[in-house]
């Protein structure tokens, strides 16, 4: 990799000199582009040429913009040689001591935009951090994915091929939307965005060239043009084929940053904002998850044939009934945030079985919760037990625990349910959990879906008229822990929250000759009931792939392609 830096300069005089001082150890080369600035800036800036060898001082004749300058030095620096070029702005706001990870990550991955994703102090005016939420929706929307998490940071490095690709096929803006575009259009070319947390600070004597009511105008503007483009590029996306992964090998799309959003729309604008957000981002999935949709469809196809009366349903099911099945599932999530928020009180529940687990808390010995993905599972976790205190453990298959365990703290900091990751049952885990078990903890397992390494442990069972592949996992768990065992429901039902617990076993340990069966049964026993749930509740079943294909080809045909969202 050769790299250089490029810094844009725009009547910042007080600063140059420290920011690059501080960057001549690097040893680079720079290209300081003078856009148009007054003369005691443009006095400093050759100055600093003089100074210091290593810099290439560029004169704009007058003022472009931003993006105009850094176009400048990406392409100067392309036509000298050099592979990738990192942008610097030179009043202070970049953490240059996070340059050397810039440049690791760079060097690992050289085909790929490297940026900061900025973490910010106090000294971040208010206005700006807000509106950035708003473009950051809207490149979601334009890039189809969750890739870029931050799109207005200059502090990034390059590809120069890329770049100069780009640069021949269209025109950018040169002002204070560049940032935002490049980025989004090197997504669309293909790009691989990789962001890095950065500090950034708004230094106290800092000057802004940023023209509140012009450039946003200019970048409303950009983003209807960007919008347009993604609908032009969306017929492309919707007639690809989609690779057939096994569900726990793909991204969830955008759970962790999808639920992170909701969280910050719920907190400053309540239901009404996080509805106008979500509405819709459940429309766009609607729309780009063809896997999603004939799942969902073949789902509700199973239930209308065993009830062709359903009143959830239509007399001939059509895309409508999905696209319900989506927007139920967007509901579900509101009531998520209410839940772990403390906003739903168990008056607004009714849970006859209350009294099941009220009966095993005070044996002070925990148990075992078997729960499923129909329905509001955190519902079940957060309502039913919160106001007894009780701690509560989710085991997850997601990469995100550690991430959504903050949101929750963010959201409701005496909250009592810890998510905890498992990518597969060993001696640790069972380990920690049996603590958890003996201190009175509840440990929640959702049994209903198999994972990547659960190939040749699964048991076909019937579910809805034909052979699904159920987990043995979660069974051997809850036979090792040697403690009661529950399976809990909750679906919205007559516009109130319904919880259904029922005793599974007092313990699924016994005798090793006897395993198999045993535990066979339990899992028979678990799967009638979930079907018996799914049937009442068929637009609460959130299981958005094939749940009856055969997982031992879903795992063969697993590819490592990334998922977008």
């Amino acid at each position: 990799m050769k790299l250089a830096l490029i810094i844009p300069n725009y009547n910042h005089h007080l600063e140059i000199e420290k920011t690059l001082t501080a960057l001549a150890q690097l040893n680079l080369p720079c290209y300081l582009i003078d856009d148009g600035s007054q003369n005691e800036t443009r006095y400093v800036l050759q100055a600093m040429a003089d100074k210091f060898a290593w810099v290439t001082l560029i004169h704009h004749p007058f003022n472009r913009g931003k993006g105009a300058a850094v176009i400048t030095g990406l392409r100067a620096a392309f036509a000298d040689g050099f592979s990738h070029a990192l942008q610097v702005d030179a009043d202070g706001q970049h953490n240059l001591t996070d340059i050397p990870l810039m440049i690791d990550a760079a060097t690992a991955n050289p085909l790929a935009l490297i940026s900061g994703k900025p973490v910010y102090d106090e000294s971040v005016p208010k206005g700006r951090l807000y509106g950035r939420y708003i473009t950051h929706f809207w490149v979601w929307i334009e890039t189809l994915s969750f890739d870029i998490q931050d799109s207005m940071c200059g502090f990034r490095i390059y590809p120069l091929a890329a770049t100069e690709q780009l640069f021949k096929m269209t025109a950018l803006g040169e002002r204070m939307d560049f940032d935002i575009e490049v980025m989004v259009k090197l997504h669309w070319q293909k790009t691989p965005i990789i962001q890095l947390p950065t500090k950034v600070i708004y230094p106290e004597n800092g000057i802004s060239h940023f023209q509140g009511l012009q450039d946003n105008v200019r970048i409303s503007l950009m983003h209807t043009r960007l919008f347009f483009g993604m609908l032009k590029r969306l017929p492309k996306r919707l007639l690809q084929r989609e690779n057939q992964q096994h569900w726990s090998t793909m991204q969830e799309r955008g759970s962790y940053w999808g639920i992170k959003l909701l969280a910050q729309s719920y907190r400053f604008g309540g239901h009404w904002l996080c509805r106008a957000i979500m509405y819709p981002v459940i429309g766009y999935f609607f729309l780009t998850g063809g896997s999603a949709r004939k799942a969902s469809m073949a789902f509700l196809q199973h239930v209308k044939q065993i009830n062709p009366h359903h009143p959830d349903l239509s007399a001939k099911l059509s895309w409508r009934d999905s696209l319900r099945h989506f927007i139920t599932f967007g509901n579900a999530a509101l009531d998520r945030i209410d839940a772990w928020c403390d906003r739903i009180k168990l008056s607004e529940v009714d849970f006859a079985d209350r009294h099941l687990l009220a009966a095993q808390i005070d044996t002070g010995k925990g148990a075992v919760l078997l729960v499923s993905h129909l329905g509001n599972l955190e519902l079940c976790r957060a309502i039913s037990i919160h106001q007894q205190k009780v701690k509560v453990n989710v085991m997850v298959l997601t990469s995100h625990a550690e991430n959504f365990n903050k949101v929750l703290q963010q959201l409701n900091p005496q909250s009592t349910l810890n998510l905890i990751q498992v990518n597969e049952l060993d001696p640790s885990t069972a380990m920690l959990l049996q603590q958890k078990i003996e201190q009175g903890e509840l440990v929640v397992i959702a049994a209903d879906r198999t994972s990547s390494n659960s190939q040749g442990r699964v048991v076909n069972l019937p579910f809805l008229g034909e052979p699904a592949p159920f987990p043995q996992g979660p069974f051997i768990l809850a036979s090792l822990l040697d403690c009661p065992v529950f399976t809990m429901f909750c679906i919205r039902q007559h516009g109130r929250y319904q919880v259904y617990v029922k005793h599974l076993a007092d313990t699924l340990k016994g005798p090793r000759k006897d395993r198999a069966a045993r535990l066979t049964e339990a899992m028979i026993e678990y799967s009638q009931r979930l079907a018996y749930f799914a049937k009442q509740a068929p637009l609460q079943w959130f299981n958005f792939y094939d749940f009856w294909r055969d997982d031992a080809q879903s795992i063969r045909q697993a590819a490592p392609s990334k998922q977008e969202l």
